[in-house]
């Protein structure tokens, strides 16, 4: 095991950067995602004993919720050593209704691990973890992890991430046997044998030669892995086509260069619940995945010219880090999770955040350890640390030099389905309940907390029923707010189906100086596969000067205002264009409100005219269910007005996948678990908003008019 080696007075040891590995774990729920994360910190030395999920032990689950419901909830972020190497680990959520806890973790970090499980193969979170890694242009290796379970089979896995990926997947190891028979694997680098010895919770293994019966099957996977890097290497390539012996340096250094440009993604095995694989899977974080040093430059752009930056991820240039999560800890108060990118960040030195256009003082630098924390005097490029006390600091802000200003690439999240009220119990609660839900607004850019001035209620958003539940229970336990919590409700949208043209005129006189805005406006629904900013697109076409230029982004921006409150129901009203194209001002009159109020009467005028529809949010659906349930699932996803895009057999199961609305949704745990007597699973994500029918349509409407 390697030792923990620290400098005293709060002085964290300078790594050289090209030995620091910060990378996270990502997977679909119940992978063994936080298994793996308790393995590596037993090997590594940071913990004395493995914690297990389901006896509510493991270190980077801390959290009471994530204790008693087995799931990760919060990324946690652990630092730890393997052989000279620092590794900076992140612990991701699983389940889709904690997406944006993955989102913010890969926009920060150099590489990840894509944990799958052997018997389940690629998942619908799986899918959508993988294309949050590819939109980052994150380096990646998969591990395919419980082997040991019946069912597990490593080549259907691996087939299936080739199929649904793409990205040259390649094994580097292949299993010796699975299900209860898995007791090893083949290490297809230096072509060996590793049996691990099971009294020692997988501290020693033994490696020897490949057994006869599985040398063939080594011997094709190893040309395969070899053929597929030999592109990074013209000496490697001229050795292998001569038939020469490859030394395992030289195949390991062609195949990082190929994981790190995205060529090709190192396919592990292992089962961390039985404590097999999992010191290999750290040597190929060492040997695989990129340090700051090979990501080496970090882009982006001037707050006031907009003119592109670059900064060298290295100690001697100018200060700039990433503000990726915030969190309120019980004993500390606020924490501010950053990354830093380039320079380094002392305690006491003075920062300049370009959203907001002010200055902060560094406070207290603190290494996390999951809910642990040691203090830190100063951290150097590569480093993610928690700052105590940045006031004014929001998910996704830069923090830089203030006489080099840089604006970095911030962080988008998906939009929340679902809506509940929620009020105080008592009189008194009611500032406190409001100052608690902002405060976890500002943890989860998911949750957002709006007042509707119309009923008088606080509503919630959030991206399912489990993350509103978890919320709520947060403000139980933590901020000890008592609130009653009304039915989920769905977040509908609207939309136009046909062109219509309309005009808004602003006119008041009230004796002396007074008000005139004139805009006519062309709208139409977006054609299909265009994409908006905010949902809408916004065309110029005024020729002649008949609104003055000043004016029209104030006509824009009252189009935008009325666009949050649609005609049918209420709802924001999404993927629309619109072009302004005639109006008139009057030389005194005319101003920027004036406008403004103009482009809102056009453009709720144009949505009458233009066959307004309500769209429902649609999620995509996977059931895990035995197969003699099969036929109830069936006819209970019929009757939720779902389509079955297919059913597919698995060793041990049948996997049900399903598009389904939203609205049928709630309540669907307790009605499969009875169904099924408690032996089905289900995940469930946001996929797409679709056309309401019209009977749903009318029933909303009513049921928002009050009649």
């Amino acid at each position: 095991m390697a030792n923990q080696k620290k400098k005293g007075n709060g002085e964290a040891r300078r790594w050289p950067l090209g030995k620091v590995r910060n990378f996270g774990i990502m997977a679909h729920i119940d992978a063994g995602k936080t298994t793996t994360t308790e393995r590596i910190l037993y090997y590594t030395g940071r913990t004395h004993r493995m914690g297990e999920v389901h006896e509510g032990a493991a270190v980077t689950d801390w959290m009471e919720q994530e204790r008693e419901r087995g799931i990760t909830i919060t990324s946690a972020s652990i630092t730890t050593e393997w052989k000279g190497h620092r590794l900076s680990l992140i612990d991701t959520p699983g389940h889709v209704d904690f997406t944006a806890e993955v989102e913010r973790a890969l926009r920060v970090l150099d590489g990840a691990v894509a944990l799958f499980c052997a018997v389940g193969g690629v998942e619908p979170q799986s899918e959508t973890v993988w294309r949050q890694a590819d939109k980052y242009k994150v380096p990646r290796l998969c591990y395919i992890n419980k082997m040991d379970r019946t069912g597990a089979d490593f080549f259907r896995t691996y087939e299936m991430i080739q199929d649904r990926f793409g990205h040259h997947p390649i094994p580097v190891q292949i299993p010796m046997g699975a299900g209860e028979m898995f007791n090893g694997l083949i290490d297809l680098i230096k072509m060996k044998a590793v049996w691990y010895i099971e009294e020692t919770q997988g501290l020693k293994f033994e490696e020897g030669d490949i057994p006869a019966d599985l040398l063939d099957e080594a011997k094709k996977w190893r040309e395969k892995m070899l053929e597929s890097i030999s592109d990074y290497d013209d000496e490697l390539m001229e050795m292998f086509l001569d038939e020469q012996e490859i030394p395992e340096n030289r195949i390991k250094s062609a195949l990082r260069k190929a994981t790190i440009d995205l060529s090709v993604t190192p396919v592990l095995c292992g089962s961390s619940y039985k404590n097999k694989g999992v010191q290999r899977l750290l040597d190929s974080i060492v040997d695989y995945l990129p340090s700051p040093e090979d990501r080496a430059i970090v882009t982006g752009m001037h707050p006031h010219t907009e003119q592109p930056i670059e900064r060298k991820q290295v100690d001697d240039e100018q200060f700039s880090g990433l503000a990726f999560k915030i969190m309120t800890d019980p004993f500390v108060g606020r924490l501010t999770y950053v990354r830093v990118y380039s320079g380094t960040m002392d305690s006491g030195q003075t920062v300049f955040n370009p959203r907001t256009g002010k200055k902060e003082r560094i406070g207290r630098i603190l290494e996390m350890f999951a809910n642990k924390r040691e203090e830190r005097k100063s951290v150097h490029a590569g480093g993610i640390v928690a700052l105590v006390g940045m006031k004014d600091v929001r998910t996704g802000d830069t923090l830089c030099d203030p006489s080099h200003p840089i604006l970095l690439e911030s962080l988008s999240f998906p939009t929340p389905v679902i809506t509940r009220a929620i009020e105080p119990r008592t009189k008194a609660d009611q500032d406190h309940l409001l100052d608690s839900l902002l405060k976890l607004a500002e943890e989860d850019p998911t949750f957002i907390v709006k007042y509707d001035e119309e009923s008088g209620q606080t509503h919630i958003s959030g991206m399912g029923e489990l993350h509103l539940d978890i919320l709520i229970d947060r403000l139980l336990r933590e901020f000890q707010v008592q609130a009653n919590v009304g039915n989920p409700q769905v977040a509908y949208k609207e939309g136009v189906s046909e062109t219509a043209q309309a005009e808004g005129r602003f006119v008041r006189q009230s004796g002396g100086r007074g008000q005139f805005g004139h805009a006519v406006i062309e709208l139409s629904p977006l054609k299909e596969g265009e994409v908006a900013d905010n949902g809408l697109v916004f065309e110029d076409g005024i020729v002649g000067g008949t609104i003055p230029r000043e004016y029209i982004p104030a006509v824009k921006k009252g189009i935008e205002q009325a666009m949050g409150n649609g005609v049918l129901a209420g709802y924001p009203l999404e993927n629309i264009r619109v072009r302004l194209f005639d109006g008139s001002f009057h030389s005194v009159d005319s101003n920027e409100m004036a406008f403004q109020i103009a482009g809102s009467m056009a453009l709720k005028e144009a949505v009458k005219k233009a066959k307004p529809f309500l769209a429902e949010p649609i999620m995509k659906l996977e059931v895990v269910t035995p197969e003699e349930y099969v036929g109830d699932v069936m006819g209970d996803l019929n009757g939720r007005r779902a389509r079955v895009t297919g059913i597919n057999p698995r060793s041990d199961a049948q996997v049900v996948d399903a598009e389904v609305p939203l609205a049928n949704m709630f309540g669907y745990a307790t009605s499969l678990r009875s169904m099924t007597q408690g032996r089905a699973l289900f995940t469930m994500e946001f996929d797409h908003y679709q056309r309401a029918p019209k009977e749903v349509e009318e029933e909303v409407i009513k049921k928002v008019r009050g009649y």
